[in-house]
């Protein structure tokens, strides 16, 4: 299977699993809002939202099965490095009031106007670290 192969598979469930969530839940498929209503756990939405996270963990582990060579990279972060990038985009979440999955997928098929400015921000500063991170920090391949 070829590497653009895998991207499109991707983005084919995700906007089916969007779907499918809004069709049958009426919910949007935000995972930093779905994974944060856990917390505490609202009655009657606590089944939905474990099935959705575990459909996501279990995609992963098939991936890693079937194709493992499509999880392979070379970034190999220390236990901070992965604190800190949680931290990050925990605290981006909460600033953009989403997640990328939330604005970029759900947001965008809605035509939200929030969703567009924060997808901008999102690849913008995406493409900005990875900048620093190659070139002024002298982390690139």
């Amino acid at each position: 299977m070829t590497p653009m192969v895998f991207p499109l598979l991707g983005g084919a469930l995700l906007g089916l699993s969007a779907s499918l969530l809004l069709l049958f839940n009426g919910r949007v498929a935000g995972i930093s809002g779905i994974a944060g209503g856990l917390l505490p756990p609202t009655r009657g939405e606590l089944g939905w939202r474990l099935a959705f996270l575990a459909g996501l963990v279990a995609g992963g582990l098939l991936l890693r099965v079937l194709w493992p060579a499509s999880l392979e990279s070379s970034a190999r972060p220390g236990a901070i490095g992965l604190v800190v990038a949680g931290l990050l985009v925990g605290f981006g979440t909460r600033l953009g009031s989403g997640c990328t999955s939330g604005h970029g997928v759900c947001g965008l098929a809605r035509g939200a106007t929030r969703s567009l400015v924060a997808t901008l921000t999102f690849m913008a500063t995406g493409a900005l670290t990875v900048f620093v991170v190659r070139h002024v920090l002298g982390g690139g391949q």
